[in-house]
């Protein structure tokens, strides 16, 4: 991942690749955000279609949601909680989550 414009790395022990994956990125941003969903459609019917992941980030009574889609559900679930990550971390007004 990249912050500020600079290559990041970051590595964690988890639940699984998912699990792993989000808490190496929580590890760099330290947010403090908590996950209140975490969802995972597929965006077509075929056997090699993408992923879409949904994660509703909380923190200080703020709800955002991030999504990212790709054919691999750990790259999708990572993009969708750097999405949330950045609407967390943006200045702009609060956005009740849909759903």
């Amino acid at each position: 991942m990249t912050d500020g414009g600079q290559q990041v790395r970051a590595q964690a022990k988890g639940n699984g690749p998912v699990d792993a994956s989000l808490k190496a990125i929580e590890s760099h941003a330290k947010s403090g955000a908590e996950m209140v969903l975490y969802s995972v459609n597929a965006i077509s019917g075929s056997t090699e279609s993408q992923g879409e992941v949904t994660v509703r980030l909380q923190n200080s009574g703020r709800v955002v949601n991030g999504v990212g889609a790709d054919l691999d559900i750990v790259v999708a679930s990572a993009k969708a909680y750097l999405s949330a990550l950045n609407k967390l971390a943006s200045k702009a007004d609060r956005i009740a989550a849909q759903g």
